[in-house]
């Protein structure tokens, strides 16, 4: 409501580090080092680091000081002695095998901390400030709460007590904290300070949250192991403006400056058909809704874009589909994995056979020689380093794909490769680190890339350079999902074959589940802040927008806000019931994404101090979207209703999601 209430984005510190870092940290000799504490330039102030226990504090330009990391748990011993260095200083604690070094980079102090031996420390400790007034965590795309709000410091949230891990866990390698402001519904919505914590050797690295005096603190830990090549660990610290995106902003600066950071414009470029990702919604479909006959249904409605999926079972789409969809404007493509293997006469799935003795030679083995056990139990996770030695010769991943594509598909998407679940493997000729996993991957992903507008699920931002889409990233999931997805009789199972239950079965999520994943007051685009306009994001594909149908509403208005796709699942059935509900939105959605896909998003705001009036931006004005999911009318933009407007319209778009019509009112 009030401008202290509407606060910009960090775009400055995204736009601006870079030139911060080299005007004014620069100079021949950074910094000043008075006793055992290094006083360092960064933008925004200045940064303090005690380099006998590592607790770190700043001071801002405007005077106010931070706590920005106290000191490591348990202790690190006599520090050796401190030897100053070109951009910051050099020390080592000689009790536990670590040597440090602290510098300037680009505005950011930048921490980097090697051990001789494996081992585990305890750091950065943070959160306790006592102006610490809100937390971001990336988990799916992203959530802002504040630190003593009483479901996430209670066990219903699911938050307090537990501990993530940074690289498999989390959609981004950072988290944050804003400082100041009231305690309320709007959390941090009257700060002025903020830090971002950057944790690049995401590898071995967790997260734990505990409630301390009824707020949040989240203490980092990381594990350095020679064989996962973790011994090396990077944090780096922003200031901030305290809002809420500013982490994800810094990120996307950093991933920028290093080249790092992927671009949709460039991959339509090198690849015209991943320009039909721009104004599609996205969809796995079954039964009729794969065949010709379908896709002329869909395209009937009005839909003039989609991405098609559909299963590798025994009845995949055809040629005269694929054919029919691509005429239609559709992208088509398989689901595929090359990261499960199962004994040829007993494979429940045809995407875990493979030629001669794959399996069970390229199973990634423990270090006691048993094998990684494969998707829900079943056979084993194949090595991504036995693939990559044997491709020149074998092609085995080469014939897969050009089997799974014989149908004409132009799009392809592999389930896991862009996940944070990677693996050591201790093979005999397929070693591999953590490290390792990830380049593997990477390798083959930039293969497919080159040919298909490639997918893969909850794409971590290492593989945002060579993937177009994914689905998963933009779900906040929460412990609780798990559990309800295992309860077959409540989800679903994966029957009948033309329209599995655990697609298409309506589900009621548990209230607590709901608010953890849902409740747009904790909702932040911080996926989005770091990643829009590099790839397209969305849910995962279990989640389709009608298996939930309590959500439908702030689900539409949450993909309308951060200028995402819906996905859906489809089979004849659905198409007749819900096929005009889809063809509205999506003819809402398409111009708009359209417009500012491969836009970046620049900006996010809370308009009223319950956060149920939220705004975005793309680009330089490009599009500007408000979503209201309250109850009351916000200067006549009603509850449940989102406005949009591009450039150049004199009025905007306006879309209420539950009024939308469909044959069943």
């Amino acid at each position: 409501m009030t401008s202290k209430l509407t606060r910009v984005i960090a775009a400055s510190l995204a736009l601006t580090a870079t030139a911060v870092g080299i005007s004014g940290c620069g100079s021949a000799q950074a910094g000043t080092l008075e006793g055992g504490r290094l006083v360092l330039p960064v933008a925004g102030g200045t940064a303090t680091v005690d380099t006998a226990t590592l607790g770190v504090s700043a001071r801002a330009d405007d005077g106010t000081r931070l706590v920005l990391s106290e000191a490591a748990g348990g202790g690190l011993g006599a520090p050796g002695p401190v030897t100053r260095t070109a951009d910051g200083a050099r020390w080592t604690y000689p009790a536990k095998g670590l040597s440090v070094t602290a510098r300037t980079e680009q505005g950011r102090l930048r921490i980097g901390i090697r051990a001789d031996r494996d081992q585990s420390v305890s750091w950065p400790v943070t959160g306790t400030d006592r102006a610490a007034s809100a937390v971001q965590l990336p988990r799916g795309e992203g959530l802002d709460i504040p630190v003593r709000d009483a479901f996430w410091n209670s066990g219903r949230g699911g938050l307090a007590g537990s501990t993530v891990d940074v690289g498999a866990d989390l959609a981004l390698p950072l988290w944050g904290y804003a400082m100041g402001g009231g305690s309320g519904a709007s959390g941090s919505g009257g700060a002025r300070h903020g830090v971002s914590y950057l944790t690049p050797t995401d590898l071995g690295t967790s997260l734990a949250f505990a409630s301390r005096g009824g707020a949040l603190r989240a203490t980092a830990a990381h594990d350095f192991s020679a064989g996962d090549g973790t011994r090396d660990y990077q944090v780096s610290f922003a200031l901030t403006d305290g809002d809420p995106v500013a982490p994800a902003a810094d990120y996307r600066s950093y991933l920028a400056q290093r080249g790092q950071l992927g671009s949709l414009r460039k991959k339509i470029a090198e690849n015209p058909a991943n320009g039909k990702l721009l104004g599609a919604f996205h969809a796995y479909v079954w039964g009729e809704a794969r065949t010709a006959a379908g896709v002329a249904r869909l395209r009937k409605l009005g839909v003039d874009r989609m991405w098609l999926g559909y299963d590798a079972g025994p009845d995949p789409m055809d040629a005269a589909a694929v054919r029919a969809a691509k005429q239609a404007g559709y992208l088509v493509g398989p689901y595929d994995s090359f990261a499960n293997g199962q004994d040829p006469k007993a494979a429940d799935s045809p995407t875990s056979t493979w030629p001669g003795t794959v399996y069970p030679d390229f199973c990634v083995r423990k270090a006691d020689g048993t094998a990684e056990t494969g998707f829900g139990g079943r056979g084993c996770y194949l090595s991504s380093r036995a693939f990559e030695k044997a491709e020149p010769g074998k092609h085995y991943l080469a014939d897969r794909t050009r089997e799974m594509t014989a149908n004409g598909a132009d799009s392809y998407f592999l389930d896991v490769d862009a996940t944070g679940e990677v693996f050591r493997d201790h093979g005999a000729g397929h070693e591999m680190t953590k490290a390792g996993d990830r380049e593997n991957r990477l390798a083959r992903m930039g293969r497919l890339a080159n040919g298909f507008v490639l997918g893969s699920e909850a794409a971590q931002p290492w593989a945002n350079g060579v993937l177009a889409f994914d689905h998963g990233a933009g779900t906040p999931v929460a412990d609780g999902l798990w559990k309800l997805e295992r309860d077959k009789e409540t989800w679903g199972g994966y029957y009948p074959q033309n329209a599995p239950k655990n697609f298409f079965k309506p589900v009621p999520l548990p209230a607590d589940l709901a608010t953890a994943m849902y409740d747009p007051k904790y909702r932040v685009p911080l996926y989005e802040t770091a990643l829009h306009g590099s790839l397209v994001n969305a849910e995962r594909w279990e989640l389709s927008y009608d298996k939930l149908p309590a959500q439908k509403t702030t689900r539409a208005l949450l993909a309308m806000l951060y200028n995402t796709p819906l996905n859906f699942v489809l089979d004849g059935p659905s198409l007749t019931k819900n096929g005009a509900e889809l063809a509205a939105l999506q003819k809402y959605f398409a111009p708009l994404h359209r417009a500012a896909g491969a836009e970046r998003m620049t900006s996010f705001r809370w308009l009223t101090g319950d956060r149920s009036v939220q705004r975005t931006v793309f680009g330089d004005g490009v599009l500007t979207v408000t979503a209201n999911f309250g109850d009351r009318a916000y200067h006549g933009l009603p509850g449940g209703c989102v406005d949009a407007r591009l450039r150049g319209d004199a009025q905007p778009r306006r879309l209420c999601p539950a009024k939308v019509n469909t044959p069943a009112g």
